[in-house]
């Protein structure tokens, strides 16, 4: 199973980082390692500044590779919600070396994957997510904001990678990540539905 994760896939995420706009889709990869294992979460011990990054995943249910677009919606049945994890002081050094963010992202519990839902039952042109932090929204979402959309994500990316059944894709974030603490319970939603809750260490 392959974790591909889209980066600056919001335009307000990408300015709330310093970041440009981006004229194709940012690619980077987590190990299958990188899925949390149970609701907890450990602040690993090399960060001191972990936020989270609630997005849209996709699950693969049919490979291929040099997937069009018009037909990318044949190589998916299930949605869900998924956190990205990261290290952002890690990830900082990292970026200011110009050396590739796998330590930051890739660790070990980064990626938490929620149940899946049949695609059919939303509209995925404008799906609404939320995350709540201690009882407090902190993160707003909506796929119409997405820069680059689901099928065109499926086509870009496997111009470059086979896509497997099983494999999920991180779609990016909206704005609104933050630092986690001790202590701090993280609630995601999918429209209104409360789909996962964690507890961090």
């Amino acid at each position: 199973m392959k974790i591909i994760c889209i980066g600056r896939n919001y335009s307000e995420h990408a300015k709330e980082l310093g970041n440009a706009i981006p004229d194709k889709p940012v690619i980077f990869m987590k190990p299958d390692t990188a899925v949390l294992k149970g609701n907890d979460f450990y602040i690993p011990e090399f960060s001191d500044d972990v936020h989270y990054e609630l997005e849209i995943v996709v699950k693969i249910s049919k490979g291929g590779k040099y997937i069009q677009k018009e037909s990318a919606n044949k190589h998916y049945e299930e949605i869900g919600l998924g956190i990205d994890f990261t290290a952002r002081d890690v990830q900082s050094d990292l970026k200011s070396k110009g050396l590739p963010w796998e330590l930051a992202k890739g660790f070990d519990g980064s990626a938490v994957v929620g149940n899946f839902f049949r695609k059919e039952n939303y509209n995925l042109e404008s799906l609404n997510f939320s995350l709540m932090k201690n009882k407090e929204k902190v993160q707003n979402g909506n796929s119409k904001d997405m820069i680059f959309a689901i099928d065109d994500i499926i086509a870009f990316v496997s111009q470059y990678f086979t896509l497997r059944v099983g494999d999920l894709i991180f779609t990016g974030t909206p704005e609104g990540v933050g630092k986690v603490s001790e202590h701090d319970i993280l609630e995601a939603y999918l429209e209104d539905k409360k789909v996962f809750d964690l507890r961090i260490f």
